[in-house]
């Protein structure tokens, strides 16, 4: 182990990986020479506007669009009639259980819609302004059905959403340890146990913030239809909706072009791609659709929401013996790509970095009248994390130990890696003792305890508060053979080539798609070093099905850890390819020949060649070996045996004003394990924007609705995003345990603030609260939630 400062340039001089370089795409991003979905203008293009539904539940018994159709610059008018015949439903990926119920979901509502923001008629019309201002014209009539929004009411069945199906209960998902033979019976642990700590946390609804609303255009006009796309999947889009359509997929490309943030939000085949491409195609006119960012709020689908029930067995010592898991999971009103398997992500990570003899995991997936659930930074495992990290001080709390003594009594020592969890997976690598006392020591734990002691003592109005979250997070999503056992519909593996330019340049096709993460650098860096090439003579290619039509694009911090390898791979191939080529033109063996820093030299002599050599002697192809083919391009397919498992420990405190309810973050330390690192300053970015998520879900971001269903934080002046204002200065390191699966030893960081950040601010509010009686706050710990629970708590003791 050894820790490492995040601010300093780790690699030597003549390498590039371990470099803080500067984004190479930063430049025309920053300046305005880019290319977004909505700048993209066509000849004779069209404009799409929707009309959504104002209520979240009903019968559309009539739908008028004749005065919208006349309205200046208007084209057409479609309803969900107009398009029944064709649109089919929006496609669910993941069937997590045999028997899941799955109810039909038009992009355009035909009878019945179920959720405020449901489509129900799209405008097309000359400029997007007359298409937003005939919108106004269509009259529609809803007759208005019961509404199922209380997610433990609606798992009760009180009221359904679906008659037909006769229950809210899409799909149950099980993973028991006894029958998994991973670990013991944990009802018997649990009636054994000396002590049991039950607890119910809620994870409320949030909404991806992306900085770019979702776009879409598309050209129907060639024999190959072209959508542009603000997604984050491009490779999949183009594949569900061949498959949901009925397009040949050869006729389709795909391109995501400069996308502004997605985290999991543009993970999605949209109601809004379907219905452009759909309606394109019919009118043989290139058509665009842009969605304000109250659309954004209101119909892109919503994270999290969740009521986790956690009962943890333990031993008077502070010894855990098992973990029991009844979990309740909001679908909203129906399954988009990947919602029924979002949760199932979270079973694998509820026992943390912890050795439970026993684990039991229950999953209910809910329908509700609201905006459909989905991936959101982290996808299941900040949910997981949350909760075993909260009970883990409600258990300190109970036996009135230190928070990181109950830790550290049970986590998994370095010296037992690799390490078989009661979950099933196989954690490959870590050392969550040395990242934890690195981050103690930078967090000066003791002389803030001692400070909140004194503080405590004398009845300090503002008290102190420390909250501590020691994670993990299984990342890299893959291995196909894992994700075909939980009934993904897709793989794991990812793809990439290598092509040799004559000139000496390098062009990489990676079929990870990049929304922000700074692909383009960390890609040039890792083949430079490869390929002894300069990191300016790279270019990435990227998001676009046609120049990169293989892969399944970026989500789940995958894009280093299998995508970055899969460019490894390729690298290795064409230095394969260029070796006897090398050796014939330095009349060598190729077993005398060593490839080092872009050149192949003759070992014990001063002989050697250059590769961009091998690459020009290559296009002339006037003197190559009998029997060798013309070219050095190179592809290779990467599918880990593994995930990887990147930790962490955060520490958190907070001042609490208990007059006010006021919460302010006075210091905040992570000290990171991600194995080895790419680009410092791009791991830097990825922690700073995880942390500023992580810390907005525990205490500013809500996504509320009224008893009718209506979402009431529909822009950012009711949805409370964080501002750099509102966050601290963070102090982060690292520790670096390489990965052994791969050959970087790279892990994955897009996810892991995010993941860790939310339990250790709740957990630090709690902390300080706890002496006045204050038990739980549900989340966000806004200051009137915090003002009240003191103030409950202050008539509880009286």
């Amino acid at each position: 182990m050894t820790a490492v400062d995040p601010h300093t340039d780790t690699a030597s001089a003549d390498h590039e990986i371990g470099r803080a370089r500067r984004r190479k795409e930063d430049a025309h991003l920053i300046t305005g020479r880019t290319r977004w979905t909505d700048n993209i203008v066509l000849p004779g293009m069209l404009h799409a506007a929707i009309l959504r539904s104002p209520v979240a539940h009903a019968r559309i018994t009539r739908i008028d669009v004749g005065e919208a159709a006349r309205q200046p610059g208007v084209i057409a008018v479609f309803t969900g009639a107009d398009l029944a015949d064709e649109q089919g439903s929006l496609p669910c990926a993941w069937p997590i259980t045999e028997d899941m119920l799955s109810p039909p979901a038009p992009a355009l509502a035909v009878d019945t819609v179920n959720f405020a923001g449901e489509a129900v008629a799209v405008v097309v019309a000359r400029t997007s302004y007359e298409a937003r201002d005939a919108l106004d014209s269509i009259d529609v009539d809803y007759d208005d059905l019961p509404v199922v929004l209380d997610l433990a009411d609606a798992a009760a069945d009180t009221e359904v959403v679906y008659p037909d199906l006769g229950t809210n209960v899409s799909a149950t998902w099980t993973f028991d340890s006894a029958e998994a033979g991973t670990g013991g019976d944990v009802d018997d642990v649990i009636r054994d146990a000396e002590i049991v700590v039950e607890r119910t946390f809620r994870q409320q609804r949030l909404i991806p913030a992306f900085m770019e609303p979702r776009s879409v255009v598309v050209d129907p006009t060639a024999p190959q239809l072209t959508m542009w796309s603000a997604t984050q999947v491009p490779h999949v889009l183009k594949l569900m909706l061949a498959m949901s359509l009925g397009i040949p997929e050869h006729t389709l490309r795909v391109i995501a072009p400069d996308v502004g943030g997605g985290f999991g939000g543009k993970l999605q085949v949209t109601p809004e791609e379907v219905l452009t491409l759909l309606i394109a195609r019919r009118l043989g006119k290139p058509l665009k659709y842009t969605e304000t960012r109250s659309e954004t709020m209101l119909a892109a689908h919503h994270g999290r929401d969740q009521i986790q029930k956690l009962t943890l067995a333990a031993r008077r010592d502070g010894t855990v013996t098992g973990l029991k898991v009844d979990l309740l999971a909001d679908m909203g009103a129906c399954l988009r790509l990947v919602t029924p398997g979002v949760p199932i992500l979270g079973a694998f990570m509820f026992n943390g970095i912890y050795k439970f003899g026993a684990y039991r995991f229950t999953c209910r997936n809910v329908f509700t009248n609201k905006v459909p659930t989905d991936a959101y930074r982290g996808a299941g495992r900040p949910e997981a994390t949350f909760a075993i990290e909260r009970i883990m001080d409600e258990l300190a709390t109970e036996l009135s130990m230190d928070p990181l003594e109950v830790r550290a009594k049970n986590w998994i020592r370095h010296e037992e890696f690799p390490f078989d969890t009661v979950a099933g997976l196989t954690y490959d690598s870590g050392n969550y003792e040395a990242a934890t006392a690195r981050a103690r020591d930078l967090f000066d734990y003791d002389g803030l305890r001692a400070e909140q002691a004194r503080r405590r003592e004398r009845g300090d109005p503002v008290q102190l508060g420390i909250g501590v979250s020691t994670f993990t997070e299984m990342c890299g999503l893959a291995p196909s053979r894992v994700l075909g056992s939980l009934s993904y519909g897709a793989g794991g593996w990812e793809h990439a080539a290598i092509r040799m330019l004559p000139t000496g340049k390098v062009e990489v096709v990676t079929g990870s798609s990049a929304h922000g993460q700074g692909h383009e650098t960390a890609w040039s860096q890792i083949v430079a070093d490869r390929l002894g090439i300069p990191f300016d003579d790279i270019e990435i290619l990227h998001g676009d099905t046609q120049s990169s039509p293989r892969g399944l694009d970026t989500y789940g911090s995958r894009s280093l850890a299998v995508g970055g390898i899969a460019v490894v791979a390729a690298a290795e191939k064409v230095v394969a390819k260029a070796r006897p080529i090398a050796a014939h033109l330095l009349e060598c063996a190729e077993d005398d020949l060593e490839f080092t820093e872009g050149r192949f030299e003759v070992t014990g002599t001063a002989k050697s060649v250059a590769l961009t050599d091998v690459a020009l002697a290559v296009f002339a192809a006037h003197d190559l070996p009998d029997g060798i083919e013309p070219n050095l391009d190179s592809e290779a397919t990467y599918d880990p045996d593994n995930f990887s498992f990147p930790h962490g420990t955060h520490l958190c405190a907070v001042e609490v004003d208990t007059e006010t309810g006021f919460v302010r973050i006075d210091r905040y330390v992570c000290v990171d394990d991600i194995g080895r690192v790419v680009n410092p300053m791009i791991v830097e970015g990825q922690i700073h924007g995880g942390l500023a998520q992580g810390i907005a879900q525990a205490l500013y971001e809500e996504a509320v609705h009224d008893e009718s269903g209506t979402l009431l934080s529909a822009s950012f002046a009711e949805y409370l995003v964080p501002s750099a204002a509102d966050l601290p200065s963070f102090v982060t390191d690292r520790t670096s345990t390489p990965a052994p699966g791969n050959p970087l030893g790279v892990k994955g960081v897009g996810e892991a603030g995010t993941i860790a950040s939310t339990p250790a601010v709740v957990n630090s509010v709690l902390d300080a609260l706890r002496p006045l009686g204050v038990r739980e706050i549900d989340m966000p710990c806004t200051p009137m939630r915090v003002w009240h629970a003191i103030r409950s708590a202050e008539g509880e003791n009286r």
